[in-house]
């Protein structure tokens, strides 16, 4: 069981809109790594040494090694994929789109709206998520996630679901919500990131 690599990398390549691929070498091995498309940029340029933690998932037809810059990264994707109906794919979008704190926040606040912002996953499937990643993540009332948006529930709302709410509001559709608010950064004005959003939309249109 392969745990971390430590190497140049050789080559790497986008395989979808949340996977890429890096071959790394490490001591004279070319090891193929999936890794997020988000973790891409932190992990190394081409031709750059890097170091990943790595899960090694064993299947009938083949061996696959994920790469995660963060050992915590590997921890929250190795939840992910004991979950129930969670495969590697989905496990990696949920990644490319949320931190693992941006995680836990939404799984201690039930935000079920945050995970829904993942492609492929609808409201059954992140409300038994919700359910199922509180235990996997060791997440209970003193954890930090709750504690970072407020005291309880009853503290200042996630500004991200503020502002998926005003824009579902305005009339935007669930994929344009979805993928401006993935942009966004987990912290600020409510206004100042509505605005942002906002501009983002009208530019893509």
């Amino acid at each position: 069981m392969i745990g971390s690599l430590r190497g140049v990398i050789l080559d790497r390549s986008v395989r979808s809109e949340h996977a890429a691929e890096i071959l790394l070498e490490a001591g004279g091995v070319g090891y193929r790594v999936v890794v997020g498309t988000g973790a891409l940029a932190r992990i190394g340029d081409l031709g750059a040494p890097a170091f990943v933690h790595v899960h090694t998932h064993v299947r009938e037809d083949a061996l696959i090694l994920y790469g995660f810059p963060t050992r915590e990264e590997r921890a929250c994707f190795e939840a992910l994929i004991g979950a129930h109906g969670v495969g590697p794919a989905v496990a990696l979008a949920l990644l490319s789109v949320h931190s693992p704190a941006a995680l836990r926040r939404a799984v201690a606040t039930d935000d079920l709206d945050a995970l829904t912002l993942v492609p492929g996953i609808g409201k059954k499937i992140a409300a038994r998520l919700l359910m199922e990643l509180k235990s996997r993540l060791d997440i209970g009332d003193d954890d930090p996630g709750l504690r970072a948006v407020g005291a309880g529930l009853g503290g200042e709302p996630d500004v991200r679901s503020e502002v998926r709410a005003a824009l579902a509001g305005l009339g935007y559709t669930p994929d344009e919500v979805r993928h401006v608010v993935a942009d966004l950064p987990e912290e600020g004005r409510v206004e100042d990131l509505l605005r942002r959003a906002l501009r983002d939309l009208a530019a893509s249109r």
